[in-house]
């Protein structure tokens, strides 16, 4: 039990009715959750709003209600506290009831539109290996040191990070390395979090169904920046022009990192290939498995940050050549009959434009690179004719499928995908609704030699369609069709 009093430390109030040197059990902004003695936090969300909760909430043993708006009906056993922001209070106060984690650790968020799983995941890895206790906050998996917990969202909602974040501090871990979506930033979900540090990656097309312009997602982005302390630090990607925007007005010690302008990290590309990149970073060479120029940033970000938290730098070299890739991102196998097949997230028009690039960069042209590709349901329609356009400039053949389809149909976001296609490249294209259908093709048009690239899911191993997820994993599925083609 803790006093709300303690609780409400930093919260913006407008107004108290009742006491609130009550003492309380739990927080919840889900009243379903609700039991005796429990704080009930009404927030407005993009489909429910909160408010229209409170009185079942009271009605389950609420002793707290916060609001931003009082009910009319005032229960004289409930205390109200009247907040300008409740999707803010419930940061804060998540943040206090579980005794402000983020103070005893070394948190760093990494936000971007693209990079910023691989970035999270690999400096956790980094570290690991480096003899530290580590945690992660990722699309993929939330680690506590050794324990892995299934993620939910990219960045979960306050009480859920809170909770990780004292657990962890728990278990002794040092450092934690945090994906910071958008929706994340926008919903106030890191409000009352202490940052060490920050990672911005790039900006690119995403997010539009949320944000509806890309400046609001650019600006969101930037709030990130703009809250953090002068004590922690900002390493941003100046190639990406929004880059030194997302400097502008932030408190935190500013760096840069770029692969082709003046920055206080740099590195070139000596060499590329399927098994990885040869790498000269600010003066020192280093080897890695991760492959691409994307992946040139991605490491040279870690680098920076590894550097920033206080790592020696030959031993930040040494520890990125021992990294692995992340699931779901490059992720290849070469099967018997000598075919190349890669599985990777690529789910907007920059990052699949990347690892085109990249595979077009690495191979020798007499090979065919065939491409699935599909876009998920319910999102943001309008990059849909772009990854159509990119998909089929970029490469031999493209097989159009399904994502997560969600509540869409599979035929409509395919046809929206295929208007971006140009006349010039119609003849390279056919459509395949059902995905492992259209693996299976593309299975089978490949010859020795030719490159499948199967993007979108990456490391999701379910598929969504009207609300129904089933098993599906990209990975193991071309894996096993290529083994079949081959008996």
């Amino acid at each position: 039990m803790k006093l709300l009093k303690d609780i409400l430390y930093k919260v913006a109030i407008e107004s108290v009715v009742g006491s609130t040197e009550v003492s309380v059990k739990a927080l919840h902004f889900n009243s379903q959750n609700i039991e005796k003695n429990d704080v009930f936090i009404a927030v407005k969300g993009s489909a429910v709003d909160g408010h229209d909760y409170i009185e079942g909430a009271i009605e389950k043993g609420a002793a707290v209600v916060v609001c931003e708006v009082l009910p009319t009906h005032i229960g004289a056993s409930v205390t109200y506290i009247e907040v300008v922001s409740s999707s803010k209070a419930l940061a804060i106060m998540a943040s206090n009831f579980y005794d402000n984690p983020s103070q005893n650790l070394k948190l760093v968020g990494v936000t971007g539109t693209n990079g910023k799983t691989t970035i999270a995941t690999l400096l956790y890895q980094l570290f690991k290996n480096a003899g530290y206790k580590v945690g992660l906050l990722s699309t993929v998996v939330v680690k506590v040191d050794n324990k892995a917990y299934k993620a939910t969202h990219t960045t979960p909602d306050s009480l859920t990070i809170n909770r990780y974040l004292k657990e962890m501090n728990n278990e002794g871990v040092e450092f934690c390395f945090m994906e910071v979506s958008s929706h994340g930033i926008h919903q106030n979900r890191t409000d009352g979090l202490q940052f060490e540090g920050g990672v911005f990656t790039n900006l690119s097309h995403d997010h539009l169904d949320y944000h509806e312009t890309f400046a609001e997602y650019r600006d969101v982005k930037k709030r990130f920046f703009d809250q953090m302390p002068k004590q922690a630090f900002a390493v941003v990607n100046t190639d990406d022009k929004n880059g030194p925007v997302m400097l502008q007005n932030t408190k935190a010690k500013k760096y840069t990192y770029a692969l082709k302008s003046y920055a206080d990290y740099t590195a070139q590309i000596l060499e590329n290939s399927f098994s990885g990149l040869l790498l000269k970073i600010n003066g020192s060479e280093v080897w890695t498995r991760l492959v691409g120029d994307f992946n040139a940033y991605n490491v040279l970000a870690i680098f920076a940050t590894a550097e920033l938290l206080g790592l020696e730098k030959v031993e930040v070299l040494r520890l990125i050549s021992e990294l692995k890739s992340v699931s779901g991102r490059f992720q290849y196998l070469i099967s018997e009959g000598n075919i190349t097949a890669i599985v990777d997230y690529a789910h907007t028009p920059d990052a699949l434009k990347n690892v085109l690039e990249t595979i077009n960069s690495i191979r020798t042209k007499n090979e065919e690179l065939i491409t699935v590709v599909g876009c998920g349901g319910d999102r943001d329609a309008t990059k849909r004719p772009k990854m159509g356009h990119i998909a089929s400039a970029l490469s031999t053949k493209v097989v159009f499928t399904s994502d997560n389809p969600r509540g869409e149909e599979p035929e409509a976001i395919i046809k929206d995908i295929e208007s971006g296609v140009e006349p010039q490249n119609f003849k390279k294209t056919l459509s395949i609704t059902e995905r492992e259908q259209a693996i299976k093709t593309a299975c089978q048009l490949a010859n020795p030699g030719d490159i499948i690239l199967i993007a979108g899911k990456g490391h999701e191993t379910y598929q969504e369609i009207k609300g129904v997820r089933s098993d599906f994993d990209d990975y193991k599925i071309v894996e096993k069709l290529l083994k079949q083609l081959q008996k």
